[in-house]
């Protein structure tokens, strides 16, 4: 049995996908998919793998898997030898990374669509979008920030989780969308921090952790 990734290159959630898998070593096959202009993700047979048309879809021999978040929470469980990406023993830990799951879903749904409306022309109330995005950020900004107070530099402690991955996309692409980083020190600092986890992988829009404009990290 083999890994299979059906993909989209410039979107945040399948990158998300990516950048977990690099981070394990583990080997996937990959699968590009014309969502845009192509809508390959609305053929007969795309469908037939992924009734409801979205992406990423993960394979796993008879397993198929069709939400990112499931995916980040299948491949932490099923690959991660260390066990430190969704810790399990822990109550506490397991509901933050639920929480913070969920948040990703608001940063695509805010962030995530704004860079879908400056970049593909898709249509949506943009202002209110970017405001939105804004107050999402503003959340991620002050739980970082309280954080950095505690000495942590993820989102759960000292070290990243599945939370984290979950988070960075749409969080570091925020400006694709018109949606800049220049109010978010606590969050431009911990963007660093994840571009420095070894075997860090780029997509368009996130680029080499030495290609940065400044590093706001002491």
């Amino acid at each position: 049995m083999s890994l299979h990734l059906y993909d989209y290159v410039l979107s945040g959630n399948c990158y998300k996908v990516r950048l977990f898998l690099a981070l394990l070593n583990q080997h996937c096959d990959v699968t590009a998919v014309d969502f845009f202009p192509g809508e390959a993700h609305l053929s007969p047979t795309f469908l037939e793998i992924n009734p409801a048309g979205t992406l990423p879809v993960l394979t796993d021999g008879d397993l198929t898997l069709c939400d990112s978040a499931a995916i980040l929470v299948y491949l932490a469980q099923k690959y991660d030898n260390s066990g430190t990406w969704h810790p399990s023993t822990d109550a506490a830990t397991s509901a933050w990374i639920q929480f913070w799951l969920a948040f990703a879903s608001k940063l695509s749904d805010t962030v995530g669509q704004a860079r879908l409306h400056d970049m593909l022309n898709l249509p949506c109330d943009i202002d209110a979008t970017r405001t939105a995005g804004h107050r999402a950020l503003r959340e991620l900004e002050s739980h970082l920030s309280e954080q950095g107070f505690r000495g942590h530099r993820f989102l759960i402690g000292d070290t990243p989780t599945i939370a984290d991955i979950a988070c960075f996309p749409y969080a570091a692409l925020a400006p694709d969308g018109g949606i800049e980083h220049d109010d978010y020190p606590a969050v431009r600092r911990w963007l660093v921090d994840i571009r420095r986890l070894p075997r860090f992988i780029e997509m368009p829009g996130i680029h080499r952790l030495h290609d940065q404009a400044d590093d706001p990290t002491p």
